[in-house]
């Protein structure tokens, strides 16, 4: 109680807690903030272009000289198989579904660093920056499936009704982008070896993904082991889409699948929880008390 001319007044005291377990994680209120998703989205995708003489020609010069790159070395000099379809097109299906998670992760990795100056001065729920800077990149993914598709039509191939399940292999490579994007991005904050380890963390992820070379490489024995990279069953699935052939790659899509879905919610969870300990300015926990 306190004294104020004369008459006691009560004192207010709020306790403010960070929430615990998997509450930290509020999907609710990220949906709230889906008009900001959006609006960083925009904002990651028009400074990318900005000041650039061909602006969007880069996503398409960027993968296919790659692609092409590719399919010299790998298919014409190293004579790889190629699942019986031109190199440029194994290749380039590929590179589809690992631009959507090198390219992710690599803006996302290390958004909260880039974004400090921004969540440090307003609340909002902090995983919408990684997330919105991983959705950027639908875009370079709309332009190159175009480009897959002048591709297969220069080559002779037409879509089959296997293209009808890429829309879920594409979730599924969010998914595992969007979670690797928030554990990195929050590790990040703490530990800046991270932003100097992520490029090269990208390209051997690259690698160590079917993305140069046909999955049927891999030794038999090791097949279960290598299928734990998500992008393993992810690219086989945008293959079968894409291509239309061999069978449809049911266990490395399935394991693709729940490794992506373990990724999100860990990266979720440990994001959400890193928040609680930064600056209280940062702190998507707190709730400022309303005026009385």
């Amino acid at each position: 109680m306190r004294q104020t001319g004369g008459e006691s007044q009560p004192t207010y005291h709020i306790r403010i807690e960070p929430a615990q377990g998997w509450a930290s994680l509020n999907l609710a209120e990220l949906w709230h903030y889906r008009d900001l998703l959006y609006i960083l989205a925009l904002r990651d995708i028009k400074l990318r272009y900005k000041q650039t003489a061909l602006g969007v020609m880069w996503v398409i010069i960027q993968p296919l000289v790659a692609a092409l790159i590719f399919a010299v070395i790998f298919g014409r000099f190293a004579n790889l198989p190629s699942e019986g379809v031109p190199y440029l097109l194994l290749v380039f299906s590929a590179t589809l579904a690992w631009n959507i998670f090198g390219g992710g992760l690599g803006r996302a990795g290390n958004s909260l660093i880039t974004d400090s100056k921004l969540i440090t001065k307003v609340y909002f729920p902090r995983i919408a920056v990684p997330i919105s800077s991983s959705a950027a990149v639908l875009v370079d993914f709309a332009v190159g499936l175009l480009v897959m598709f002048v591709l297969l039509f220069a080559y002779g191939f037409g879509l089959s009704l296997n293209i009808l399940l890429l829309p879920l292999m594409l979730v599924i490579a969010l998914l595992a982008t969007i979670g690797v994007s928030l554990l990195f991005s929050a590790l990040n904050v703490y530990y800046r070896d991270f932003m100097y380890a992520l490029p090269f963390i990208v390209q051997v992820w690259m690698y160590a993904s079917p993305v140069v070379y046909s999955g049927g490489l891999i030794p038999e024995a090791v097949r279960p082991f290598h299928a734990l990279n998500p992008m393993v069953g992810v690219i086989d699935g945008f293959r079968w889409c894409l291509l239309g052939t061999g069978d449809f790659p049911a266990l490395t899509l399935a394991i693709a699948a729940g490794v992506s879905v373990i990724l999100f919610l860990v990266g979720s969870r440990y994001s959400s929880v890193s928040s609680a300990t930064l600056p209280t300015s940062c702190n998507p926990h707190i709730r400022y008390p309303r005026s009385r």
